[in-house]
């Protein structure tokens, strides 16, 4: 979601280790072990007031819990990381316990971002090295305690399976046994992680600690919070962002059995009720007249329109390498396209919801959210408390996708709940949404490139102009009219471009909210990136796959991975008529990755997405299920919005209001999905984004292959496939 770039890197600060690991002993004689990740932060700044503090707490019973910075939404995190624990540990995994972190910036911000927020697939990434070296440093301050107590050297003993082993002697203590003394252990100055060749853990396909609760029911998730007394609200907002709420006849509504109170706002009503059932009634029943307000004429048609103008000017230089201008005069083949790509939600599986109670000194909230200190600081901006006034439990989150690093349903729901008495539920629709998303950008591109003799890219030009979420979710990154989420995947190419410049126009859509996406800028530059590629090869009436490859010499990892997948793919064999192969290749979260993908192109224009097969380095795996479900579920995310995805405006109005119209791939169009990953050392990359971004200019190529027609614009539009 949100590049590592924005933040300075850990090694900007100037933190010791033994501030950086600290012990205390715990009440009832347990180990805390405090781990503080060093947060990207300024030289010049405070290293004091940026540091987050993890724990990990080990009781005498010799459980450990680890209180978990990222959020669980279903790629896996609440499993891996704790693998890390436990790998330093020597314990089992069955050993580690969760807990939510409590919304704290100088404790829990993600060392990458500087916020505390699971986003931009770094949360391997974010704790990879910190946690294993908590782990270890718990591990040899447990392993000093056994000794002491037995008289003997440290290096005479071991762990395995959550005990200390005196080796000459056999004898051995459970790490319960001796947690009182090891909080009062000094902390080691270095500790030694475990090498690849010892690993027990990391790199094992490990089962998902979650999914035994999400299987019988009693996983939480912010949905199924249900403190006493709690109501259901459910509520309508202007159709229009922007609009204002002129007058609500809520006789209707008042008469339905179970409805409570209706709750005017500025640019909403709400229904609260006993249950869903009677809100959802009692809403129906209202009468609302709306003042739309100055967009009430807007349409996607015009927002496309002023995009494009903005590309005729000049940008912010994202990248420049040599001179594009003069090694494009002296091309001998010119090709150029435009690229454009739409606005689009997230619609995820659990409904948008927030849980306020708000009596009048102190607010609390239950929900689930990738950014929860944010929640807090903008719930308590509402509610006019101070932060530590606002208490916020954190759930699982049933499908997040970006949608769930914003705060304003939090926002919404102490509005509302200001004028309820007891705990109140806010529920959206799934009309509601849909039609009132934060929506990925609406982008366009005019992208150009100049080929000598040979067919090899001369120059290369791209000038895209779109919306900077970055810009409002967290403005000192935005700098220069730059932010690195809009331009990752159009700048830093895999390929050997040796004349490169790419421009950046911010245009913020009139009225639109906007907001990360699952991958967000690589979803929209690496499909025009890879898409203009293979323009480029069939320009040059080269073979796609051998194109790409003839321009990564310096990509060492890039080449491995599109081999890979090229190889498994059968690339090159003979297909039937009317389907075709498509290929992308993206270096992006710290990861490459290749994909082929097979489709069908029907005489109607239809499009059946047959097979994928992908091959990912990701550096180190440390669990190898969680890798191939991400990729899985990337994909079939992207192949939607390839195929499907599209927000648009009428009057003002989102035109989508639920899976009818903004449809989702369904289970019987899902293809075969292969992953295939290169084996390596390197720390780990980030993976669940990853599929998204690179499948639709894969599927777009593959369709170009099989009908000999190109898409510059998503989603798929029939019409234009459809033969003659």
């Amino acid at each position: 979601m949100i590049p590592d770039r924005i933040a300075f890197r850990a090694s900007d600060t100037n933190l010791s280790r033994r501030s950086f690991l600290g012990t205390s002993a715990a009440i009832g004689g347990g180990l805390i072990l405090s781990l503080n990740l060093p947060l990207g932060q300024s030289k010049a700044a405070n290293s004091d007031s940026f540091a987050p503090n993890a724990f990990i707490r080990i009781g005498s019973d010799g459980q450990v819990v680890l209180t978990m910075p990222y959020v669980e939404m279903g790629q896996g995190t609440y499993t891996s990381i704790p693998m890390l624990i436990a790998e330093e540990l020597d314990v089992s995994l069955k050993q580690v316990r969760l807990e939510h972190a409590p919304p704290n910036e100088k404790l829990y911000a993600n060392p990458l971002l500087g916020v505390q927020a699971t986003g931009n697939s770094n949360a391997m990434r974010g704790a990879w090295k910190p946690l294993r070296e908590a782990g270890a440093t718990a591990r040899m301050m447990l392993v000093a305690a056994a000794a002491k107590r037995w008289g003997v050297d440290a290096k005479s003993c071991r762990t395995q399976d959550g005990e200390v082993i005196h080796v000459p002697t056999g004898r051995r203590l459970k790490y319960g046994e001796v947690v009182a003394e090891a909080a009062h252990m000094p902390v080691p100055g270095n500790v030694t992680l475990k090498s690849p060749g010892d690993f027990k853990l990391i790199g094992t396909r490990a089962k998902r600690l979650d999914a035994p609760a999400k299987v019988n029911g009693t996983a939480l998730y912010g949905i199924d919070a249900r403190p006493a007394g709690v109501k259901i609200a459910t509520l309508a907002q202007s159709p229009v962002f922007g609009g204002r709420v002129k007058s609500v006849d809520a006789t209707g509504a008042k008469a339905v059995k179970g409805v409570r109170q209706i709750v005017r706002l500025d640019d909403a009503v709400a229904v609260v009720a006993d249950h869903m059932g009677a809100a959802k009634k009692g809403l129906a029943a209202l009468k609302i007249e709306w003042d739309d307000g100055q967009h009430a004429k807007l349409g996607t048609e015009e927002i496309a329109r002023e995009l494009e103008q903005a590309t005729l000017g000049s940008g912010a230089v994202a990248q420049n390498i040599g001179d594009a201008d003069k090694a494009m005069a002296s091309a001998t083949t010119k090709v150029e396209a435009s690229y454009q790509v739409p606005f689009l939600a997230h619609a995820t599986m659990e409904p948008m919801n927030c849980t306020v109670h708000f009596p009048k000194d102190e607010c609390e909230i239950w929900l689930g959210n990738q950014a929860v200190a944010r929640v807090q600081a903008m719930a308590a901006k509402e509610a006019g408390l101070p932060p530590e006034k606002v208490i916020v439990h954190n759930h699982l989150i049933g499908g997040g996708f970006g949608r769930r690093l914003e705060a304003d349903g939090a926002v919404r729901a102490v509005q509302i709940a200001k004028h309820v008495d007891g705990p109140v539920k806010v529920v959206w629709t799934r009309e509601e949404d849909i039609q009132h998303d934060m929506f990925r950008p609406y982008w366009f591109d005019r992208i150009s490139a100049g080929l000598d003799d040979q067919g090899r890219p001369l120059a290369w030009k791209n000038r895209f102009a779109g919306s900077s979420v970055i810009a409002r979710w967290l403005p000192p990154a935005f700098k220069d009219g730059l932010d690195p989420d809009s331009i990752e995947g159009a700048i830093d190419l895999v390929y050997d471009l040796p004349n490169l410049h790419v421009e950046f126009v911010r245009v913020e859509p009139p009225g639109i909210p906007t907001a990360f996406w699952r991958s967000v800028g690589p979803s929209h530059n690496v499909f025009v990136t890879e898409s203009f590629i293979d323009e480029l090869a069939a320009a040059a009436k080269q073979d796609a796959v051998a194109y790409r490859r003839a321009l990564l010499d310096k990509s060492p990892r890039a080449k491995a991975v599109l081999d890979l997948a090229a190889e498994k793919a059968g690339w090159g064999q003979a297909l039937p008529k009317g389907r075709g192969r498509g290929v992308s290749l993206q270096f992006a979260f710290g990861s490459w990755l290749a994909q082929v993908a097979e489709v069908e192109v029907s005489k109607e224009g239809a499009v059946r997405i047959r097979r994928v097969v992908c091959a990912m380095d990701c550096g180190t795996v440390v669990n190898p299920d969680t890798v191939q479900a991400q990729l899985q579920s990337g994909i079939i995310f992207g192949a939607t919005a390839a195929l499907y995805g599209e927000i648009t405006l009428k009057n003002g109005r989102v035109e989508q209001t639920n899976f009818d119209t903004y449809q989702m791939l369904r289970m019987n169009e899902a293809p075969s999905i292969e992953v295939h990953i290169v084996k390596s050392s390197e720390p780990p990359g980030g993976m669940g984004e990853t599929g998204t971004s690179a499948i639709v200019p894969a599927i777009a190529n593959a369709i170009y292959a099989a009908s000999g027609k190109r898409l510059r614009k998503m989603p798929v539009d029939a019409s234009l496939l459809k033969q003659a």
